[in-house]
Parts: C-alpha cells; structure tokens; sequence
C-alpha cells in the first residue's frame, strides 16, 4: 500500500520552503506512489539534465545518469515530448525508450515526469516500482503539478 501519510500538499509545502531539501521531496514523493527508486534531474545551461539527487539507484549505476542529453533514455525523452514517459514494465521493454542500464535498476512500473513552468522545461524526475504497473492519470496530473511546484522553486532559488 501507498504511504499516503505525506500528502500531495504536504509535499508541495516542502518544495516551497526558503531552504529546499531536494533529497527529502523526492524520498516524499517515492513514498507517496509506493514506490522504491527515483531520480531528480535539473536541466543546465548547455541544455544536459544533471542529477540533483537519487534513491535506490544501484551504486554502479550513478555514472551513467549523473548526466542525461535531452533525447536519450525515459527522462530524456521525457525532457524533450515534455511529457511525461512511462513504461508499465521496464523490464521487457523493447521500444528502446529505456536505456539497457535502466533495466540494471531492477524496477518495472516506471514513470519519467516532465519539471515545467509555463511551457519552459527545468528538469525531469522519475519514480519507479518494483513491480508492473500503470500510473493513473490522477497521479500523472499530481506528478505533473508536483514538477510545475518543483520547477517554481527552482525557478525563484
């Protein structure tokens, strides 16, 4: 069962304090949508998404998503449809959406979600679970308003 004791305004609550503890929202909202990994990427000036902050992502694997190109793997397409991108079961993906290191991760029911503030992309951040599953579209409409929240603070930090 989902950990809905931190609540989607709570969650927005900490994303708007003066001192934003990137590494405490993203562990909120992993366990608001019962998940177990996720990432949180801020895109930089050379248009790179770049790792702000993880959870449950195997050590031997950060290298390979400290830096994202827009294009490339489920938060990079994610960053460039501007839309968030989602895989019901990462781990027999055949698209090519997923990178092969993706499915190193061990999760199946993923979702890399678009951080937007009117029409401008500031970053992308992803939840995962450990087993298949398909995001309602009321937690993409929370995990959507969640990235407009995130992208505001970051926006005004």
């Amino acid at each position: 069962m989902s950990d809905k004791s931190t609540s989607i305004a709570q969650i927005k609550e900490n994303i708007n304090k003066s001192s934003i503890e990137w590494e405490r929202v993203l562990k909120d909202i992993i366990a608001h949508f019962d998940c177990k990994t996720g990432t949180l990427h801020f895109l930089d000036d050379k248009n790179l998404l770049q790792l702000e902050t993880q959870q449950g992502i195997p050590d031997f694997l950060i290298p390979k998503l400290t830096t994202i190109p827009i294009g490339k793997g489920m938060a990079g397409i994610a960053a460039e449809r501007k839309k968030p991108v989602e895989m019901c079961n990462l781990q027999t993906d055949d698209s090519g959406v997923a990178r092969p290191a993706a499915k190193e991760t061990k999760v199946e029911g993923s979702i890399a979600v678009p951080m937007i503030k009117n029409g401008t992309l500031y970053g992308v951040f992803g939840i995962a679970k450990p087993v298949p599953y398909e995001f309602t579209e009321q937690e993409e409409n929370d995990l959507l308003q969640l990235g407009e929240a995130m992208s505001e603070a970051h926006l005004n930090k």
